[in-house]
């Protein structure tokens, strides 16, 4: 069983690798419960645990609450009790447990989503402004331009001499921001066109993208995908400096970040299938959501499949499954 301790410690590796999870810490209980105030556990992405937070009947749906939490990047409080149907309390997720602890178990889901990745093309003045400034915002800074180096992106995960991307170790980017102003406008688009991101701003005039537009067009670039391209890019404030026009630039891309604009991306990398919630059945006999591809107790009965929170429900269901095939595990 891990300790508090080292459960913080892998948290800490996982955040510095940006790996996604979601740092589950119980925070009161009623007893009898297995699991105790400051109890931790991790729930990564897949729904697995490491450490401990209870038992079978609170893993699944801390796991349920876990997968949301990194769908949306939004902390919860959850109650696990045999009481659900109360009054609610406002800020409080209820999950119905009628295994045999009967205890309650409120528990606190931070989520930790892998940081959006931000791709700069380019090594003018905004660019290397742009770049300090989005690493210190939450983003994963990759640069790439002719004669680049980690001197000049010192908070850059990666840096790029040129506009050759095939080494790119983020793969496809979050979000790509040209800023070469004038330097290798045509092939440094073409490279941003090419690593296939959701959402690429260009710095130029509206005049200037116009031209260039039409340019990447008669290359035969795909039209929706040119259009799409943010030009000028970031929000209106008046910006003159390189730094002021960064500052526009990133409050752009915080305001797509934020607003969901990358169509089937939540605020980071993640794939819509490792955001998406995995199919769930009902405990047939506590009414609770059981994850489907990794429940560990199942039964067959008239050539159907039921799956349950713990031992204890299973066997109650072989028992007697008429009494409780009212509830079929229907997935959802």
């Amino acid at each position: 069983m891990y300790s508090s301790d080292a459960v913080l410690e892998h948290a800490a590796e996982l955040k510095t690798r940006g790996v996604p999870f979601v740092l589950a810490t119980v925070v009161r209980c009623e007893s009898p419960t297995s699991a105790k105030p400051g109890a931790k556990g991790i729930v990564d992405s897949e729904g697995r645990i490491s450490g401990w937070i209870g038992g079978g009947c609170a893993q699944p749906a801390v796991i349920a609450a876990a997968r949301k939490a990194l769908a949306d990047g939004q902390p919860r409080l959850i109650r696990i009790s045999p009481a659900k149907g109360g009054q609610a309390e406002e800020g409080i997720q209820d999950f119905a447990m009628t295994c045999h602890s009967g205890g309650t178990l409120d528990i606190f889901l931070e989520p930790f989503a892998r940081r959006p990745s931000l791709l700069v093309i380019g090594a003018s003045p905004t660019a290397l402004a742009l770049a300090g400034l989005a690493e210190r915002t939450g983003f994963d800074v990759f640069a790439a331009a002719p004669g680049a180096d980690a001197d000049m992106f010192p908070g850059a995960r990666q840096v790029l001499d040129g506009t050759d991307l095939s080494g790119l170790t983020c793969g496809t980017p979050g979000f790509v921001v040209v800023a070469t102003q004038g330097k290798r406008d045509e092939p440094s688009l073409e490279a941003a066109l090419a690593t296939g991101a959701r959402y690429i701003a260009f710095i130029a005039s509206e005049r200037k993208a116009a031209k260039l537009r039409t340019y990447l067009k008669q290359r035969g670039h795909d039209s929706l995908r040119v259009d799409a391209v943010v030009s000028p890019a970031g929000v209106e404030i008046g910006a003159v400096t390189p730094e002021e026009i960064a500052i526009s630039v990133l409050a752009g891309l915080v305001k797509a970040r934020r607003n969901g604009e990358l169509a089937g991306s939540v605020v980071s990398d993640q794939s819509p299938a490792e955001l998406s919630e995995a199919g769930n059945a009902i405990d047939p006999v506590c009414g609770m959501s059981v994850t489907i591809a990794t429940a560990e107790f199942r039964s067959e009965h008239q050539g159907a499949t039921f799956y349950f929170c713990c031992a204890g429900c299973q066997h109650r269901f072989q028992k007697a499954p008429e009494q409780y095939l009212a509830r079929v595990g229907t997935t959802v």
